[in-house]
């Protein structure tokens, strides 16, 4: 596997030795001092060039980075695709298990570039970017919660609770599933941010995903979160669903008594009964209640 140090050597010599790329920034989880460092790292790599024409699904081009494990051209999977000299991307794993997400930009756009706390300027040959301030993770630290965006965060959790109840009785599992895991958990993991930015004083990220989640949590509400993963035994997928009402319920009080929001604790007492009661409803009941 090739170092970190030839494959910056790599990008930067690319992008010396062509006369069409004028500047080279670096961005991601490379340039967040905070994040764990391993051999996982990917390169997010933009090159600014002055024609973007032979870039543009240019597989013969990217051959110099080096033997290709697999190729996604996010640009080209979406129908229609975005005007590709607008900017174009490639995401590359390696054989020897590197992996570059090389995207492309006109320098004509440069006006409307926004870069992040984590971009590092590699190379600048026209001096057009300036100085760029020492790389940090401010922009992806938690923020505190406004009254509306805890309320609907609420809102939107209690509810949705009801449509996995609705797909557990019915036996529909993938369904069930998916209203717990794309709509029910997104709730779940904004709250659990929230909790982090409070207990860190805004100082620390759960990460993309929650990827650190087990770093900031209590010991005690990080078993909890465990349990709300479950098989597909609906019984499991029912004791995940309540271990996710009573996550969500001792991470939410306490921040809304901090902030002096208003918790719905009649939203939550009159849906958590409503679970109950269909878990166990007979499968051959002709009435809800």
């Amino acid at each position: 596997m090739r170092t970190e140090q030839e494959m910056l050597d790599m990008i930067l010599n690319t992008a010396r030795e062509d006369e069409r790329i004028r500047a080279v920034v670096m961005s991601g989880s490379r340039g967040n001092p905070s994040a764990p460092r391993d051999f996982f790292q990917d390169f997010d790599i933009e090159y600014f060039v002055t024609d973007m024409t032979p870039y543009i699904r240019n597989l013969e081009w990217i051959e110099r980075f080096g033997e290709r494990m697999i190729l996604q051209l996010p640009d080209d999977m979406t129908d229609p695709p975005p005007d590709p000299h607008e900017g174009y991307a490639y995401l590359i794993q390696f054989m020897d298990g590197n992996r570059i997400d090389l995207s492309f930009r006109p320098l004509a756009s440069l006006a409307m570039y926004e870069r992040d706390s984590q971009s590092i300027l590699l190379l600048d040959k026209d001096g057009l970017f300036g100085t760029f301030p020492p790389p940090s993770n401010a922009d992806f630290l938690p923020r505190p919660p406004s009254a509306k965006a805890f309320a609907d965060c609420c809102n939107e959790f209690w509810w949705v609770a009801t449509y996995a109840a609705k797909g557990l009785w019915r036996d529909e599992l993938p369904y069930a599933r998916s209203m717990l895991e794309e709509y029910v958990r997104d709730a779940l993991m904004k709250m659990l941010t929230w909790h982090v930015g409070l207990k860190t004083q805004y100082q620390k990220s759960p990460g993309k995903q929650g990827k650190y989640l087990k770093n900031h949590l209590e010991p005690e509400l990080w078993d909890l979160f465990l349990k709300t993963y479950s098989d597909a035994d609906p019984e499991h997928i029912w004791d995940s669903l309540f271990a996710m009402c009573d996550l969500f319920r001792r991470t939410a009080v306490p921040l809304a008594e901090h902030f002096g929001y208003e918790y719905p604790f009649e939203d939550d007492r009159r849906v958590s009964a409503h679970l109950r009661h269909v878990r166990g409803l007979p499968r051959d009941a002709e009435e809800m209640y």
